[in-house]
């Protein structure tokens, strides 16, 4: 035998083992069906399902934050032109037959509402301008000493008495024993803070040095 002839024949037992192992290959495969092939478990699918469902109630959410916050934008821009047109806010106000008088489907109030609307702005700024305001007042007591026992303390408290200004009203006074037969005048008075200091009060008391030697705040109430 050849050469040549050899290597064909030995080609030909290669071959012939190669289409044996195809067959043998293809006959294995026919045992598997095609849906066992591509089926998949079943857990997998109900994880499939529930994410879906989550994203479409997500979907839902967004949707609905979404339109919130076109409308909020609507309404934000609405109250800044309002702001801008009239600084004065307008409260909307009904009268006994449930009329809004002050809406209007158009930019422009008709006479009649614009009329209702000023007379009703004029009384409540004048019902405004009568309410009484708190005036800030405070209860005082001054201990004031004389130089010695010989000071006439009638003519003393007769000069204290004398100092007046708009805020002061003076109270009740009595004498109060310091040492050495030496009294000194305790009296009351009550002062509007805005208009009257304890500290002119007392510089005008002190003026009267003949009489005057000092003058002490023993109690002082806010009223």
């Amino acid at each position: 035998m050849s050469m040549l002839a050899g290597e064909k024949y030995w080609e030909k037992i290669r071959f012939a083992k190669a289409e044996k192992q195809y067959y043998e290959m293809l006959s294995q495969m026919d045992g598997i069906s095609c849906a066992e092939a591509t089926m998949v478990p079943s857990h997998i699918l109900e994880r499939f399902e529930l994410l879906e469902d989550e994203n479409a109630k997500l979907k839902k959410t967004i949707s609905s934050l979404n339109d919130l916050c076109l409308d909020s934008q609507k309404r934000i821009s609405a109250l800044e032109t309002l702001i801008k047109r009239d600084p004065v806010a307008e409260v909307a106000v009904e009268d006994d037959d449930g009329v809004d008088l002050f809406a209007s489907d158009s930019d422009e109030e008709s006479e009649e509402a614009a009329r209702v609307r000023e007379e009703r702005l004029a009384a409540y700024a004048a019902k405004k301008s009568k309410k009484p305001t708190l005036i800030a007042k405070s209860s005082l007591v001054l201990d004031v000493k004389p130089w010695d026992d010989e000071t006439d303390l009638k003519e003393m408290e007769n000069l204290i008495r004398k100092i007046s200004s708009d805020g002061l009203l003076w109270g009740a006074s009595k004498l109060v024993p310091v040492a050495f037969g030496i009294n000194k005048v305790s009296i009351s008075c009550v002062v509007e803070d805005d208009k009257v200091s304890i500290d002119w009060l007392t510089e005008e008391i002190e003026k009267n040095e003949e009489f005057v030697q000092s003058v002490d705040v023993a109690a002082f109430n806010k009223i």
